[in-house]
């Protein structure tokens, strides 16, 4: 009898697991982990902006201010940029006058921006919303703009510099990941907008140490996505990247999607607006290391529109599920390198001692067009690796540039 009892409490537990774990299976979460707020030199009030994303049903948010953290006593003056009072009075209408701390001084009238730590209990709610704090690194070298994002940074990292561009690369790296492993928290730096400035290279990014994640689409009109007639493009970039870091033995860097949001009050092609690239994490929970654990292992696609149900590897294939938009239809290219791809490239130079390099086309080859919202890649065994571009025929509400249809990056898959 006690022996049946046990058992019978054993098979409870058991069910009650399973149960538990069938009622929490991994979902989809979106966030955007690059947005700039009147700490820096975003033109809107952080709380007005965590509301738009919240309200636009994203599940997490980095503000990611230059070379700031949003702490401390800090004063602006409700004029301070061309959407100042345009700004302040939306502010006033959501927030009301109770939250709103204003002064007058000899300078004019200022608003005090509220700290993280003030507005977080606001917005946060467990399993729905979450914010993430952040910075966006800015540093530079020799007049080229060096910009790395600290995700749930927990203490402000200064601008590192260096000797080289590389070296100012590689130090401000370093910092994000020294701060991880001396606090034991979970955090990561990601390479910003590489073409902005034209400042960083396909081969500064495969030399780089320790670093997994750069964007690969960028909602800021002025970071040069999709190259020039001799520079690559962000997409070209990556399979370059991954090409040569595979050849190496070193690990590959994952593709992210972002805003990277100023302007809030204009919505316009020429304006940094919020809503044009996102990531959508695959995670058990939404908290911050659920997130980054999935971010980490590559549980992550980048999208401007395109939603995916699912996204399923193993060593023999590449299967996706695209949720269906009616009167969409979508063209999934299944890109990569084949390993005996012809490896040679030459050096292109430009203005200022400025050099890339030209590589053949067998690098990011399309290897695979298929059509449907269930596309399916199966591996020869002569691939490097494989990722997928999905592309609906829906026009990109507000795009980065005119024309742009909605899509979707998978990552890169090692069979």
């Amino acid at each position: 009898m006690r022996h049946a009892l046990i058992i019978g409490i054993i098979l409870v537990l058991s069910l009650s697991a399973c149960s538990q774990g069938e009622e929490n299976p991994p979902k989809w979460w979106k966030g955007n982990l690059h947005t700039h707020s009147l700490w820096s030199d975003g033109d809107d009030y952080p709380e007005m902006i965590i509301d738009w994303y919240k309200e636009q049903g994203y599940h997490f948010l980095s503000l990611s201010d230059h070379n700031i953290l949003s702490e401390g006593d800090r004063w602006i003056d409700t004029t301070r940029n061309n959407s100042g009072t345009r700004a302040y009075t939306a502010y006033v209408d959501r927030f009301g006058e109770d939250w709103v701390e204003t002064r007058m001084d000899s300078s004019g009238y200022q608003v005090r921006l509220k700290t993280l730590n003030e507005f977080r209990p606001e917005f946060e709610e467990e399993g729905a919303f979450l914010l993430i704090q952040s910075e966006e690194i800015s540093d530079g070298f020799d007049g080229k703009p060096i910009h790395i994002n600290a995700t749930n940074v927990q203490e402000l990292i200064e601008p590192q510099q260096g000797g080289t561009l590389r070296e100012v690369i590689q130090n401000n790296v370093d910092a994000v990941l020294d701060q991880r492993e001396r606090l034991g928290i979970k955090m990561f730096p990601h390479i910003n907008h590489p073409n902005f400035g034209w400042a960083i290279t396909a081969e500064d990014l495969i030399s780089l140490m320790g670093e997994q994640f750069f964007e690969v689409y960028n909602g800021h009109p002025a970071v040069n996505n999709y190259g020039d007639e001799n520079r690559p493009g962000l997409e070209q970039m990556w399979d370059i990247i991954t090409t040569r870091r595979i050849i190496q033995g070193r690990p590959i860097m994952y593709g992210m999607a972002v805003d990277d949001s100023h302007n809030y009050h204009e919505v316009a092609i020429e304006r940094a607006n919020s809503g044009r690239a996102w990531v959508m994490v695959k995670s058990d929970s939404l908290t911050v290391t659920g997130l980054i654990d999935a971010m980490e292992r590559g549980d992550f696609y980048g999208s401007t529109g395109v939603e995916l149900v699912d996204v399923k590897v193993s060593n023999r294939r590449i299967a996706i599920e695209i949720k269906e938009d009616e009167g969409m239809t979508y063209e999934t290219h299944f890109i990569g390198t084949r390993v005996n791809h012809d490896s040679t490239s030459t050096a292109v130079e430009h203005e200022g001692s400025y050099v890339t390099r030209s590589y053949s086309p067998g690098i990011g080859e399309i290897m695979a067009v298929v059509e449907g919202n269930n596309p399916v890649y199966e591996f020869t065994g002569d691939e490097l690796y494989v990722r997928a571009k999905v592309i609906s025929s829906k026009l990109k509400v507000n795009p980065y540039r005119e024309g742009e249809t909605e899509v979707a990056w998978t990552q890169p898959v090692v069979p």
